[in-house]
């Protein structure tokens, strides 16, 4: 996790279970991956019982009053061209700013190294259907880094989507889920007032 501040704090304001997320692609992925991402975002998290507005960073104007807030950045391509055979070993797939121990929401999603992680095992699934499996890897990185902004936590769980590393079959297969403890800190986090925060940084 890397380290960014918040310029100011604007209102107290109450969780009403609506989190607004402020995306920005470094390129714009293929509809098929977009709309995998977030249906699956919204299935993974659907226990929780937040429900996810999504809106481009770029046309936001600093000015909106939110209950809950996460501002994500997509880097590198996310799309499937130029997939191959052999898995590469990529770095962080995804990370969250943290500033004094606190949890900021600020996450990056590493799209390239999503790809390159899973790229043999795309390969094993037809190809129509590769760019909503890619869509949906994509979604359980962003669930993992939204789990510690929602929760509050820098702490990972054993298992499910809190857990520190995830293997191919955790991003390609049918199930991934927030386990009950993961839940449950999200649940109780969420009951409390939040403070809404505006998106500029120093």
């Amino acid at each position: 996790m890397g380290a960014m501040a918040l310029s100011g704090q604007q209102q107290v304001i109450q969780s009403t279970g609506s989190v607004t997320l402020y995306i920005q692609f470094q390129h714009a992925p293929p509809p098929v991956v977009l709309d995998s991402i977030k249906d699956e975002l919204q299935n993974i998290m659907s226990s929780t019982g937040d429900q996810f507005a999504w809106r481009s960073l770029a046309g936001t104007h600093g000015d909106e009053v939110v209950s809950q807030l996460a501002v994500v950045r997509f880097v590198g391509r996310c799309d499937t061209s130029g997939i191959a055979a052999h898995p590469v070993i990529p770095g962080a797939l995804g990370r969250t700013h943290v500033s004094n121990g606190e949890v900021l929401p600020f996450s990056e999603v590493n799209c390239d190294g999503i790809r390159d992680f899973v790229q043999s095992g795309l390969l094993s699934i037809r190809p129509r259907d590769r760019e909503d499996a890619y869509g949906r890897a994509i979604a359980r990185v962003l669930a993992h880094e939204l789990y510690h902004v929602l929760a509050k936590t820098v702490h990972h769980g054993a298992y499910g989507v809190g857990k520190a590393a995830f293997n191919m079959r955790d991003l390609l297969g049918t199930t991934f889920v927030l386990e009950e403890s993961e839940l449950e800190r999200v649940r109780v986090t969420n009951a409390l007032p939040m403070v809404e925060t505006n998106e500029g940084t120093q």
